[in-house]
C-alpha cells in the first residue's frame, strides 16, 4: 500500500515541510533510507543522517531545526518515535489476517474453537482447551487440557501452554514460550529431593507479549500472575507463585525467584536477579545485572549487586578503578609512617 505524506500528516496530526505528495511503501532506517521509504529522526546522534538520506519521508521532532538544506520531505510531530510506533502498528493492522484450521492440526473433540481463528499444522489442541476468536497458532504449538486462549492472540512456532493457564486478549507469546511448567519446588531428604507437586496455574492478561524462550512457571497452589500490558523479553525466569505488576518491562535474561510480587510500571534491565519472597514497589527502575535481596520501595531506581542509588553507584565504580593506585598510597604512608615511630 502505499501513501502520501499528506495522509499520514493528517494521520498523525503532523506539519508537512516539503512535499506533501511524496508517497512511501515501505519503512526504513535513516541511514539506510530509500525511494519510497518512511524513516524518522528522534535521537540527534542520527541528525547528520538527515541531509543525505534518501527516504521519502522523515518524521521529525517538531521543534527540529536543520542546520542546512534538507531534500527530503519532513513530516514535524510532538514524538517522532511514537509516531512511527503508531505508523508501524497501523501497517501491520492492514496485513490480512490469516484463517482457517489445518487439516493436519489435532484437535480434541472436546477443545472449543473460536470464529475467524489460524490453526497451522501440527499444532495440538488438548481435550477441553477453548481458543478465543481470531486467535492464530502456528506449528508445533501445544494448548494443554483445559487451557484458554484469549481472543486476537498470537502464539507463534513451539509455544508450549500446559493444562489449566490461562491466557487473555491480545496476547503475543513469541517461538519457545513456556507457560505453566512446574515451579521449582522440591522437600531436601535423606535419600535426596522429593518432589513438591505444583497444583496451581498461570494467569497471563490483556495485552500482554513475551518474547523467545521465556517461562512462566505454573504456582504450588493459586496462580503465577502476568498482570496486563507487561512486555517481557526473550530468556526471562519468571517462577511459581510470582506476580507481574500491570505495564512492567523486563529486559533479556533476568529472573524472579518464586513467590516475589513486583508493582506496576517497573523497568527491570538485562541479567536482574531478584530473590523469592519479596515485595519491589511500583515505578522502580533497576539498572543491569542488579542483584536484589530485599524489598524495594515505590519509585526506587538502584543499581548493582547488592542494590544502591544510581548516583553512589557510579561514583562507587569510579573509585574503584583507583583502587590499585589508592592501595599503593596507603602502603607508601604506612612506611612514611613507622619511619616517623623509629625515629621519634
Amino acid at each position: 500500500m502505499e501513501f502520501s505524506a499528506q495522509q499520514i500528516a493528517a494521520f498523525v496530526h503532523g506539519e508537512i515541510v516539503g512535499d506533501a505528495n511524496a508517497t512511501v511503501n515501505t519503512f526504513a532506517k535513516i541511514e539506510e533510507g530509500k525511494p519510497g521509504a518512511i524513516t524518522f529522526l528522534s535521537n540527534p546522534k542520527y541528525a547528520h543522517f538527515i541531509y543525505d538520506t534518501e527516504a521519502s519521508i522523515v518524521l521529525v521532532n517538531r521543534d527540529f531545526e536543520p542546520e542546512k538544506p534538507v531534500k527530503t520531505t519532513m513530516i514535524k510531530v510532538d514524538n517522532a518515535y511514537e509516531t512511527l510506533a503508531q505508523l508501524l502498528t497501523l501497517y501491520e493492522q492492514s496485513k490480512p489476517q490469516r484463517k482457517g484450521i489445518s487439516p493436519m492440526a489435532v484437535i480434541a473433540d472436546t477443545a472449543k474453537i473460536g470464529n475467524d481463528v489460524f490453526i497451522a499444522a501440527y499444532a495440538v489442541i488438548d481435550e477441553g482447551a477453548v481458543i478465543g476468536d481470531r486467535t492464530q497458532i502456528y506449528p508445533h504449538t501445544y494448548i494443554g487440557q483445559n487451557a484458554k486462549i484469549g481472543e486476537d492472540s498470537l502464539l507463534y512456532s513451539g509455544v508450549n501452554v500446559y493444562h489449566d493457564c490461562q491466557v487473555g486478549n491480545h496476547v503475543i507469546l513469541h517461538s519457545g514460550v513456556v507457560i505453566g511448567a512446574d515451579g521449582f519446588g522440591f522437600a531436601p531428604s535423606p535419600e535426596g529431593y522429593n518432589k513438591i507437586p505444583q497444583i496451581g496455574n498461570v494467569v497471563i492478561e490483556d495485552n500482554v507479549e513475551i518474547g523467545a524462550n521465556t517461562c512462566v512457571d505454573r504456582a504450588t497452589m493459586g496462580s503465577t500472575v502476568v498482570h496486563k500490558g507487561v512486555k517481557l523479553d526473550n530468556l526471562i525466569q519468571i517462577a511459581h507463585n510470582d506476580e507481574v505488576g500491570a505495564n512492567t518491562v523486563m529486559a533479556a535474561q533476568a529472573g524472579l525467584a518464586g513467590s516475589t510480587k513486583m508493582g506496576e510500571w517497573c523497568v527491570i534491565a538485562g541479567q536482574v536477579g531478584i530473590s523469592g519472597h519479596l515485595t519491589i514497589g511500583n515505578q522502580v527502575t533497576l539498572g543491569p545485572q542488579t542483584g536484589v535481596i530485599s524489598s524495594i520501595k515505590d519509585g526506587s531506581r538502584l543499581i548493582g549487586s547488592p542494590p544502591m542509588e544510581e548516583r553512589p553507584f557510579f561514583k562507587s565504580q569510579a573509585l574503584l578503578r583507583r583502587l590499585p593506585d589508592m592501595y599503593q598510597e596507603l602502603n607508601a604512608l604506612r612506611k612514611e609512617l613507622e619511619e616517623l615511630k623509629k625515629n621519634k
